[in-house]
């Protein structure tokens, strides 16, 4: 497939952020916000059409819905999902959630629920949400559109919202073996948990951006792949699905500046 000269690193971030999908099966994607959206409905119509995704509302979809769409035509259903059958799939592991974290940390512990102490926080945030319940659950993978020592935090996340692989969270009697994170997908490169102890790993840079780089931007020791490579580039089959996806280009907002997706 041809790879195509000119992408944003909007369009770069969300082929990387389908990759997260890639051998999953018959799981329900969830991407939460415009580039992850984006990048389950790519997943589903290239390379694993078996994922289920919803329309928003209280069914499964076999064609993603495109952004913006304010009606039923050209959808087409595959079943009735309401929230109750949500939780279906979420407690039976049958789930992978791409999540923006407002902080992670060394054992990818991640937080939304504000920043600072939890009695006097600086800023409050979401609260916990469903973060505890899905991340022991079933597969988890992140999203940070601003890689920066702000997110991924020096010690500990202020909040532990979802667990993580740090011992001393974890209770006696607990089980552990429904929980997995899987990568991390940044403005900067595409990390898993694959170093020893599930240290973090960086295993691709993104055009122009050095390892450096991305250990300067990190507040925590990382692990450099001993195949470290460049993230692939979009193709023109997937510009051209992203674009049927997104008519109004929604893409375009979520990166400050919409720059290109080489860097100098």
């Amino acid at each position: 497939m041809a790879t195509a000269s000119d992408f944003t690193l909007a369009e770069l971030l969300i082929c990387a952020c389908a990759e997260v999908w890639r051998g999953d099966g018959e799981v329900l994607a969830t991407g939460i916000g415009v580039i992850p959206r984006l990048a389950q409905g790519l997943a589903k119509l290239t390379h694993s059409p078996q994922l289920m995704i919803t329309d928003g509302e209280a069914y499964l979809t076999e064609n993603p819905v495109a952004l913006g769409a304010k009606n039923h035509e050209g959808r087409v259903y595959a079943g009735w999902m309401p929230y109750a059958r949500v939780f279906d799939n979420v407690w039976s592991g049958r789930r992978h959630a791409l999540v923006g974290p407002v902080q992670i940390d060394r054992w990818g512990q991640a937080n939304i629920s504000c920043v600072g102490d939890f009695a006097r926080p600086k800023r409050q945030l979401l609260g916990l949400r469903g973060f505890p319940g899905n991340s022991i659950n079933h597969t988890n993978s992140f999203f940070v559109p601003h890689h920066s020592p702000r997110v991924f935090v020096s010690g500990e996340v202020d909040v532990v919202c979802s667990v993580g692989y740090r011992r001393e969270r974890w209770g006696s009697g607990i089980r552990q073996d429904f929980m997995r994170l899987h990568r991390i997908v940044t403005d900067l490169c595409v990390m898993d948990f694959g170093g020893p102890d599930h240290a973090i790993r960086v295993i691709s840079l993104h055009p122009g951006v050095s390892f450096d780089a991305v250990q300067a931007a990190t507040g925590f020791a990382l692990v450099k792949a001993a195949d470290l490579v460049e993230t692939a580039h979009p193709t023109e089959e997937q510009l051209a699905i992203i674009r049927q996806l997104d008519p109004q280009n929604l893409r375009s907002q979520q990166i400050k500046g919409n720059p290109p997706g080489r860097r100098a």
